[in-house]
């Protein structure tokens, strides 16, 4: 099975700017959409954004025109470049896979990363 690997998360002051990585791993033949979730302290899991391989984008509302996604599909990674930071984005960020095909055609619906914690103060 492929892996996802985060990167780039750490503390930032409210107002600045964070680029995350995620970068999958493995005998990946392809992924159809690339992802980003996040989960606040005491929170649920949260949508914030994806892109499919062909290029459609979707945003969550509460971040559309402060973050940027974007995919290297030859690397195998996503990307999130979060401006303006605000402390409410405060959270662990989540890499996601969907219907990620391996060299062997096998498929999986769904792959997550381990998550990397990204702080915004006040």
């Amino acid at each position: 099975q492929g892996q996802l690997v985060e990167s780039g998360g750490g503390l930032v002051q409210a107002g600045g700017s964070l680029r995350l990585s995620c970068v999958a791993s493995g005998s990946i033949r392809s992924i159809d959409v690339m992802g980003w979730y996040r989960q606040a302290p005491g929170k649920e899991r949260e949508f914030v954004a994806d892109m499919a391989n062909r290029g459609r984008t979707d945003y969550a509302d509460s971040v559309k025109g402060r973050f940027t996604i974007s995919r290297d599909n030859s690397k195998n990674a996503v990307y999130l470049q979060m401006d303006n930071l605000e402390p409410e984005d405060t959270a662990v960020y989540y890499c996601k896979a969907v219907r990620m095909t391996m060299t062997s055609w096998r498929r999986y619906l769904e792959v997550w990363g381990q998550g990397t914690l990204v702080t915004v103060s006040s």
